[in-house]
């Protein structure tokens, strides 16, 4: 992916869009808005604006072309930069409830002895209250969208409707449990998808190639392709699990998904560290329908190999940013995946030219809307995408000066400078206030609640893991 800054005369035809007349819902003026060019090239308008009608984008155009525009509401962006609401493309967000709670563990024993044994004390309110928690968190990291995997879906959908979020969600199911997860996991995605006034997209969620059968698997790209619906697992997790995928069915994960027939409808494949060479050639017949999420904080933790992301683009194949759950990651933090992302790369790849912050910025932003099929809605500042909007400041000084702004965006700034944060033109965090959520009143409930949530003297686990 070239690192293209777009020229004032090539800058994305959004940046010299006029504004429709009319008064306008929303109106962002005095920033530095970040604009794609046609070919995914990221640059920076000065002094522009974004209006906002209908939770749509109207117009990227100069502060000075809106200056008597009317509109119901107008923020002022000077000294800071407004982008593309961040997109977190694999999460489990009500496992905030265990952050931090398992750590410093090698993979086998942070499922078996420490994760899995805890989840089965999980009541659907206290899914509930993790999600909020979760939802918090990433208004305030400048998060607008998150795709999540994870059990009482129900609860999740609930956060994201009051929480004024954007999510794609998925019901996960093991095969253990029977043809009743598989029908959990396909009745929760009819009834829900379109929910939270579209807001909420759903996905089937067969969790991994190494607790779904390959029947099962089958199953789920049939009944993916008659509903019209994405799936979204694990696969290829780290190397561990391709080598031990060789070993006994002397294929790796990806190659399974392909006998599957997954690789011929949209699908999102969590981590893939383990993806070889050899599988690049049934991949490149999915492009446009496969998309691959990196969250590389866990990877570190877990001492796995990164996700081959220089391979995947170079067969077109999007990937996204994102952070896992913060039982292993410790936050949603996609701003902390995007710096990591860039220093990982790099140094995988033992070239300093790869991954550029404009690079990273685009995992961030189109790539990851690719990833989740969400490409044309999300990810860009243009005319007709969805007003998912994030306004960061770019004065402290741990960014100053800016001699680059996509530098000092994946480099310096933090989730902390998000000021603003804005999905379908309605602002859920103003000046670092959250106006859809109360955190304190989150917390104090889930407090009595911890105790019980961390007991594991019951012997119990949702699954063992054997990867």
């Amino acid at each position: 992916m070239p690192d293209r800054t777009p020229q004032p005369r090539t800058r994305s035809d959004a940046a010299a869009r006029p504004p429709a007349a009319g008064p306008a819902d929303l109106v962002i003026e005095g920033g530095t808005v970040l604009v794609h060019d046609d070919r995914d090239g990221i640059g920076f308008a000065e002094d522009a604006a974004v209006v906002v009608d209908d939770g749509r984008i109207t117009a990227v155009t100069t502060a000075a072309a809106v200056a008597d525009l009317p509109a119901a509401e107008r923020i002022d962006a000077r000294g800071q930069a407004v982008v593309p609401g961040l997109i977190n493309c694999h999460t489990h967000a009500p496992m905030v409830l265990f952050r931090g709670s398992a750590e410093d563990l090698p993979t086998e024993e942070w499922f078996n002895e420490r994760i899995w044994p805890v989840e089965t004390n999980l009541t659907d309110h206290d899914v509930r209250l993790g999600a909020l928690l979760a939802c918090a968190e990433m208004i305030r990291g400048g998060v607008t969208t998150f795709a999540d995997h994870y059990f009482a879906m129900d609860e999740v959908a609930h956060a994201v409707q009051v929480s004024g979020l954007r999510a794609n969600l998925g019901w996960a199911y093991f095969s253990s449990m029977g043809p009743a997860g598989r029908e959990r996991s396909l009745d929760f995605a009819l009834r829900r998808r379109g929910g939270a006034g579209g807001r909420i997209t759903t996905s089937l969620a067969p969790h991994a190639p190494y607790t779904v059968s390959d029947a099962d698997l089958r199953t789920s790209a049939g009944l993916a392709r008659d509903h019209g619906l994405p799936v979204h697992l694990h696969a290829a997790e780290n190397r561990a699990q391709t080598e031990h995928s060789l070993a006994r069915h002397g294929r790796t994960p990806v190659e399974t998904l392909h006998r599957a027939g997954l690789l011929d409808v949209h699908l999102l494949i969590a981590h893939g560290t383990g993806i070889l060479e050899r599988d690049l050639p049934v991949l490149a017949r999915a492009t446009g329908r496969v998309g691959v999420a990196t969250a590389p904080k866990g990877y570190l933790k877990f001492a796995w190999d990164p996700t081959p992301v220089r391979l995947l683009r170079s067969i077109g194949i999007p990937v996204g940013l994102a952070t896992d759950g913060a039982a292993s990651n410790n936050t949603l933090d996609v701003w902390e995946s995007m710096a990591l992302t860039a220093l990982v790369q790099k140094a995988a790849e033992r070239d300093p030219r790869w991954l550029t912050a404009r690079q990273a910025l685009d995992h961030a932003t189109t790539q990851s809307a690719r990833a989740l099929g969400l490409d044309g809605q999300v990810g860009r500042l243009a005319p007709g995408h969805r007003a998912d909007i994030v306004l960061v400041d770019l004065t402290g000084p741990h960014v100053q000066p800016v001699h680059d702004t996509a530098a000092a965006l994946v480099h310096s700034a933090r989730s902390g400078d998000v000021r603003t944060t804005i999905v379908d033109g309605r602002v859920l965090m103003r000046d670092r206030r959250l106006l859809t959520l109360d955190v304190s009143a989150i917390t104090a409930e889930l407090r009595g609640r911890l105790p019980a949530l961390l007991d594991r003297g019951h012997g119990n686990r949702v699954q063992r893991y054997d990867g």
